[in-house]
């Protein structure tokens, strides 16, 4: 049935289409059409693959055993489609660790390619975004580099509302009010798009960055529900389409420090695509240099590569690796 990967502390299941029909979930064949019909049954999906059988869910653990769900592939030769499924039962632009996930499960059933394949992600906010995997190693460890193409800045890239301009390290970023009001360390918060939205408050030190057991706790978890998800279940502010929320420190010569809380599943150990917004961010704040970034995040370091040329960043390629987990 599902299969459970972890890439660097965030799990998820993968299922195939036709083991989700099978099971009884009535699933279009093409992946598309997925999308557009996700309401009728992506929660009843999520409740058969991703909750805690009865009586199983460890004390103090996540509502879910995983961060979501990945259904595909849909064709048995790249390039592949996918759907990447929120616990709420909401779609995903993109997910580094997701993607990583998917391409390690597709190694292991022998469908990815030596050369690397194309992976399409179906969703129903805009068009399919498509990113290209190649299997590589680094520093002995086997994974796979995804390239993530050229992020955007600023708030109308994520479509933020209601922001006010403000300067760190002579760079206009913004400030976001709700997250503002919550800790005033909080001020300074560069958008990043990287496929999907990202919102990167920079702090200053360590004290700042929120722990994850503290953001699954009452009234922290409620406040940050609201600022990143889209309604019905949050307030859609500042992004009304929802927003991933991540803090980010410098650490050190290329290295940043981060926390993530992700719209559609909360607080997270790690987050590929919210690594590389995160050293996206850190590069527009001076703290970076194009080159490889560590982002260390709860989780576990994911390596980021920035490409950068006349003066802009031009692409961001991100290294993943994951194993499967009994769950």
């Amino acid at each position: 049935m599902t299969q459970f990967y972890d890439a660097r502390g965030n799990i998820y299941g993968v299922i195939s289409p036709h083991a989700l029909r099978h099971f009884g979930i009535d699933l279009p064949t093409d992946a598309a059409q997925c999308a557009l019909s996700r309401q009728a049954w992506s929660r009843a999906a999520i409740a058969l693959c991703c909750d805690w059988p009865d009586g199983q869910r460890p004390s103090g653990s996540k509502s879910h055993r995983s961060d979501g769900l990945l259904i595909g592939p849909f064709q048995s030769s790249p390039p592949f489609d996918l759907l990447i499924v929120n616990t709420d039962g909401t779609l995903a632009e993109r997910s580094g660790n997701g993607l990583t996930i998917f391409s390690q499960a597709l190694l292991e059933q022998g469908l990815m390619p030596e050369e690397g394949a194309s992976l399409q992600v179906h969703h129903d906010k805009q068009d399919a975004s498509s990113v290209a995997v190649k299997p590589a190693e680094v520093a002995d460890v086997q994974g796979f580099w995804l390239d993530l193409g050229q992020p955007g800045f600023g708030p109308e890239a994520v479509g933020a509302v209601g922001v006010e301009p403000v300067q760190f390290n002579n760079v206009e970023v913004s400030r976001v009010r709700p997250l503002a009001q919550l800790d005033p360390a909080w001020e300074h918060s560069q958008f990043v798009r990287i496929g999907n939205p990202h919102c990167v408050t920079l702090v200053q030190d360590e004290a700042a960055l929120p722990g994850n057991a503290q953001m699954l706790e009452s009234p922290l978890a409620d406040s940050l529900t609201a600022i990143a998800f889209a309604m019905p279940v949050g307030a859609g502010q500042p992004c009304p389409a929802g927003i991933n929320l991540q803090w980010a420190m410098h650490a050190g010569d290329q290295r940043i420090a981060a926390r993530v809380f992700e719209r559609g599943e909360g607080p997270t150990a790690s987050s590929g695509t919210s690594a590389s917004a995160v050293a996206c961010a850190a590069w527009r704040a001076g703290w970076v240099s194009a080159g490889e970034v560590q982002v260390v995040m709860p989780g576990g370091t994911a390596p980021v590569l920035l490409e950068e040329e006349g003066g802009e960043l031009t692409g961001v390629r991100l290294f993943g690796t994951a194993h499967q987990t009994k769950r």
